[in-house]
């Protein structure tokens, strides 16, 4: 059962326990939710700052998505799972120029995948309108889940992330917006720029913003360009 968090009051606290393996998560619902309507529902991956079971750190970069005013413009359930700190959203190099997805998905992405499958049963949620976010790490795993679900989401927003190209015809029919920062030096922003190519050469049409003068934290200008969540919340699936 969620309980309360003192510091973030509007996310519940709770966990998905999987056999051996638990996975912390935080859930904000609407502020208020009408019978008979259904809302959309925002994933969010955090980093690997953000790694552990405290269940409280992984909110530092969505804030924006507790702010009351985006709250009421944009109700919606939203879904910020943590990665224990061993672990991985996706399980590869993030430090390499590319990467070969791995044919199963990691430990945590596999609790996720089933948790998501447990609030679209238990919450009204549109099942049009599930979208994807996530930084660093996240924007891995955004790629990640994205590929292995290809047909779940109606859009994504994977920043300063990367992906395997080959999964570009799978995850062409969704609406992305990427972003990279042109300094970064932890996550190289070709990770980003080769999967745009890659989406493009299929024929999609991903929007890109790379910023000039940042390196790592792109996450920071995205998060808080209302643009972005108008963007996200206008999207329904394909």
């Amino acid at each position: 059962m969620p309980i309360q968090s003192t510091k973030y009051p509007t996310f519940a606290r709770a966990e998905k326990v999987v056999g051996r393996d638990t996975l912390p998560y935080r859930l904000q619902a609407p502020l208020s939710i009408q019978a008979g309507q259904k809302y959309p529902l925002v994933i969010g991956l955090h980093g690997a700052g953000e790694r552990g079971h405290d269940n409280e750190r992984t909110l530092t970069w969505f804030a924006p998505l507790a702010n009351d005013t985006l709250r009421i413009q944009y109700p919606a359930f939203v879904l910020i799972p943590q990665c224990p700190k061993e672990r991985r959203w996706c399980e590869v190099d993030w430090s390499l120029p590319s990467h070969v997805i791995p044919a199963e998905p990691s430990i945590p992405m596999r609790v996720l995948i089933e948790l998501i499958d447990d609030m679209v049963k238990k919450y009204p949620i549109d099942s049009e309108r599930i979208y994807v976010t996530g930084l660093s790490m996240g924007g891995f795993g955004t790629f990640d889940l994205l590929a292995r679900k290809p047909d779940l989401f109606a859009c994504a927003v994977p920043i300063c992330g990367g992906a395997d190209t080959a999964t570009a015809e799978r995850v062409k029919h969704v609406p992305m917006w990427i972003f990279h920062g042109a300094l970064d030096r932890v996550v190289i922003p070709e990770r980003s720029r080769d999967m745009v190519a890659a989406l493009r050469r299929v024929c999609a049409l991903p929007q890109y913003t790379e910023y000039p003068n940042i390196e790592h934290g792109s996450w920071k200008p995205t998060y808080a360009n209302p643009d972005v969540w108008r963007w996200m919340f206008a999207q329904r699936k394909r």
